[in-house]
């Protein structure tokens, strides 16, 4: 009986061996997993950072475009409505893509691009109504009244654009990177807010 209780004891060992090794691999497995998670989310959220830097930066660059037409001959001739179509296209790209903001971690971030890009929509879609509708008025009074409604929306859209460099700032951080090509016209769009 001895013998029985010398190899029960020796078998309980080897047991206890392998289930000891069972719950180091398990949560070796476990920390492996949570740490690749935690890349992953890291690696998305740059990647969200990238995509609307880079949208913002392209969006005060023509912008600030369109305000260098404004200033040159005809406030709102073709050229000018040209580029403030350019800026609405630019929009449909945030619009299409706006889903991908869940992949910012900072929810007042997220808030923040969000209700610029709303008011920025206002204003354009403001203007572009205004002028098209422009184009059919007779009446001289109902005219004025468009065409300053149109300067005012005009005003607030530069307005708008100067709000961008702080969030591209922002996301410059997120993502890593500097949005070299954007970020001396995202300057131009503070100073092209009128004052």
């Amino acid at each position: 009986m001895r013998t029985e209780a010398f190899e029960h004891i020796a078998h309980s060992h080897t047991l206890l061996a392998v289930a000891l090794g069972g719950v180091v691999a398990t949560m070796s497995a476990l920390g492996a997993t949570l740490f690749e998670r935690r890349l992953l989310r890291k690696e998305r959220e740059r990647d969200g950072a990238m995509m609307f830097g880079e949208l913002l930066s392209a969006l005060v660059r023509y912008i600030n475009l369109s305000h260098g037409a404004h200033g040159r001959g005809d406030p709102f001739g073709s050229i000018t409505i040209r580029m403030l179509r350019s800026v609405r296209r630019e929009v449909e790209i945030y619009e299409r893509n706006r889903e991908g903001l869940i992949l910012l971690r900072d929810s007042p971030l997220r808030v923040e691009i969000h209700g610029l890009m709303a008011r920025l929509t206002f204003a354009l879609e403001r203007i572009l109504d205004t002028t098209d509708a422009l184009v059919v008025e007779t009446d001289d009074a109902v005219r004025e009244e468009m065409i300053r409604s149109r300067d005012f929306a005009y005003e607030f859209l530069m307005e708008c654009a100067s709000q961008t460099p702080p969030l591209i700032a922002k996301l410059e951080k997120l993502a890593k990177v500097k949005f070299a090509p954007f970020t001396e016209a995202a300057a131009l769009g503070s100073a092209a807010a009128p004052g």
